[in-house]
């Protein structure tokens, strides 16, 4: 399978909501703010099977210390095939010598971002308001 890698914002709104809706992720059913919230992002990778959006991840960055990842999702259909570490690994190009890398995993997802080189961060316990839910 070959996939491609793309840094950019300029994103089909369609093919981003389907992407959010086949995860079942809340963020998919505010169409306007997900897409004004990826274009202004520090970066966003997305990757693809030919035509079709099979990837996104974002990054929210002080540009020098800090960088945040809020979102990464493959398509149910890709998932397990690398897609995922492909965009982490093109984030770790751009911000793998940051002092802080940080994200919120979900239960599941906690086994493949250990697989990225992250790990707990001390005693911390991740907390939020989310207005969705997922």
């Amino acid at each position: 399978m070959n996939i491609n890698l793309r840094e950019d914002k300029t994103l089909n709104q369609d093919q981003v909501i389907n992407l959010y809706k086949a995860n079942r992720w809340s963020a998919g059913e505010k169409p306007k703010e997900l897409i004004a919230a990826l274009a202004n992002s520090d970066a966003v990778i997305t990757a693809w099977h030919d035509d079709r959006l099979v990837g996104l991840g974002n990054a929210i960055s002080d540009g020098y210390l800090v960088v945040y990842y809020p979102h990464l999702l493959v398509h149910p259909e890709y998932q397990g095939a690398g897609v995922g570490q492909m965009i982490m690994q093109k984030f770790q190009e751009k911000y793998g010598g940051f002092h802080q890398q940080i994200l919120v995993a979900n239960n599941h997802a906690v086994k493949f971002y250990r697989k990225c080189g992250f790990k707990r961060a001390y005693k911390t316990t991740p907390m939020w308001i989310c207005k969705g839910y997922s």
